[in-house]
């Protein structure tokens, strides 16, 4: 089982390769790893607790009477992030990128091989920032 690393090299590479893509002015490569960067980060949001069917009990001090449901006080509302281990990033940037593979095709035998071509630009640059070989068969 690998330890979670928020700092962890896949993230660290894709951002790296970021820099890259936005200093060589390569758009579509950084609209990918950005998309890769950015699936990481919701992947680290913790879950809403489940809402209760009836009226919520408001606590008589502690809410603000500034604004509805707010918790008064520094800090009061923070939760910390859960941590993704370095396996996930890396899962879900490969899924991300597959995701962007499987949408060319569809979007190749639709007719549109610009938009296809786009979306494998993309898988590209989250593939090869992660060194992750593209399956075979999908130019």
């Amino acid at each position: 089982m690998s330890t979670p690393s928020p700092a962890g090299s896949a993230r660290s590479r894709l951002r790296a390769a970021l820099r890259s893509a936005m200093k060589e002015r390569d758009t579509v490569a950084a609209a990918g790893l950005r998309s890769a960067l950015a699936a990481i980060a919701n992947a680290e949001a913790v879950p809403l607790p489940a809402a209760s069917p009836g009226p919520r009990a408001r606590p008589a001090l502690q809410s603000s009477p500034h604004f509805a449901d707010a918790v008064a006080g520094l800090g009061a509302a923070e939760v910390s992030r859960r941590e993704v281990t370095e396996d996930e990033a890396a899962a879900i940037a490969a899924a991300e990128a597959g995701d962007r593979r499987a949408a060319a095709r569809d979007y190749r035998a639709a007719g549109h091989a610009d938009r296809a071509g786009r979306l494998r630009r993309e898988a590209q640059a989250i593939e090869s920032a992660l060194d992750i070989t593209p399956p075979r068969g999908d130019a």
